[in-house]
């Protein structure tokens, strides 16, 4: 992989070849091309040894190529893998999820309940999709599969595991119900948020060549320029033929393996077969209207059961303000007030047991803000502070205690 330079370029061609562009994709919107011109590295990365032998491109127009790319059909085979270094809570995690397995309200084949498996551990999904009317997503498990499939005005989720149906439409019609922004997980759609967040704290720069489920791709590295952050850089591989974005790794900046790898391992770009996009419910099945699951859930958003009702005294979030810039931001949630005064999220009166479960959970710190705890994964921390405020964040413990002292 050859090593890249950086360098500043005027802002008229992107904003120039941007106007000319479509107002909208499917793909991978348009907005990925504004990435500020500040951050584009001008030298091409040519090809290692072994590696596919490629035209030159600069970042600059790597990052036009994706944001013109047009693919809306492909089908294929994906592979996902998460490691955010978050502790095992077994079933107590079901408890606390929305559409979790808690309760008799709620639908395991609930798409917003079975996706979230994709925030941990390694899976292979199956993707088809043929504009934006219809997709099809499936995760396969041991001898079992969960599928959602958006046909029109119709989405339709099946979990093979549970024998549940979930089925959701819009009365309008297609027209009324917009399909889904991307499918959560894919290298397009992450792509896209990693280039639309790119500022002046970030560099762009070409490395190198490599070869994603059989298709040569150019490889973009995206870094962050401050120090603090937990991201060490994203990585795409960019499909060389037609820009789609065919893999998407987050590396962390403290070494090891991958904090998210997804990829394709088989990709077409054919237009799949109709009946990729049909369903009918397997005879027996349970089958959840959306609305009736809404009816019978209303007014029960907060009952998550008794964990977090124990935990309703640190009261409602206060303002949100942004300490920082670009990588290194850190979210500040002030403590809410209770009618007296009094800061409803204050930690200081909690029983000692429930103090002590929280240190077993985290590091306790102090600095000119007084003293708390941060809760660490190998991406996100957070530091609650004894007084109920929260510093949230991709930035490393000192670094949340840093941006809590300047609160102060």
């Amino acid at each position: 992989m050859a090593p890249n330079d950086s360098a500043e370029t005027t802002g008229e061609a992107t904003s120039g070849s941007v106007g000319r562009r479509k107002a909208a994709r499917y793909i991978v919107p348009v907005a990925v091309a504004g990435v500020a011109a500040a951050t584009i590295g001008l030298v091409p990365a040519l090809a290692d040894s072994g590696d596919p032998d490629l035209p030159a491109i600069t970042a600059q127009e790597l990052v036009e190529k994706i944001a013109a790319s047009d693919e809306q059909q492909l089908s294929g085979t994906l592979k996902i893998s998460t490691d955010l270094g978050l502790p095992s809570l077994g079933g107590l995690t079901d408890s606390l999820l929305p559409g979790g397995t808690g309760g008799a309200d709620t639908s395991s084949a609930a798409p917003e309940a079975k996706l979230t498996e994709l925030a941990s551990g390694t899976h292979t999904l199956r993707l088809a999709a043929d504009g934006p009317d219809r997709q099809r997503l499936s995760i396969l498990g041991k001898g079992s599969e969960y599928s959602v499939v958006h046909n029109g005005a119709d989405v339709w989720a099946y979990d093979s595991a549970s024998d549940e149906v979930y089925h959701q439409r819009a009365e309008g019609g297609a027209e009324d119900h917009p399909a889904p922004k991307g499918v959560p997980g894919t290298p397009r759609e992450m792509a896209e948020e990693a280039l639309a967040a790119a500022d002046e704290t970030t560099s762009v720069t070409v490395d190198g060549t490599t070869r994603v489920a059989g298709r040569d791709a150019y490889r973009l590295l995206i870094k962050p320029k401050q120090s603090g952050s937990t991201i060490g850089g994203v990585r795409i591989a960019v499909d060389a033929a037609n820009g789609v974005p065919l893999k998407f790794t987050v590396a962390p900046s403290g070494g090891g393996k991958a904090v998210v790898d997804a990829g394709f391992t088989q990709v077409d770009f054919a237009k799949p077969d109709a009946s990729s996009f049909s369903f009918t419910p397997p005879k027996g099945a349970r089958v959840t209207e959306a609305d009736e699951l809404t009816e019978r859930t209303d007014g029960k958003a907060d009952e998550l059961g008794a964990f977090p009702k124990e935990l309703s005294g640190l009261g409602d979030l206060g303002a949100v303000n942004v300490i920082g810039e670009g990588w290194t931001a850190v979210a500040e949630i002030k403590a809410g007030k209770d009618a007296a005064g009094d800061l409803s999220g204050d930690l200081s009166g909690m029983p000692a047991e429930a103090q002590g479960l929280l240190g077993a959970f985290g590091d306790k710190v102090s600095g000119d803000f007084g003293s708390g705890t941060v809760f660490k994964t190998r991406l996100v921390n957070a530091l609650l502070t004894d007084d109920g405020s929260v510093y949230v964040g991709a930035v490393t413990k000192d670094a949340l205690v840093k941006a809590a002292d300047t609160a102060r």
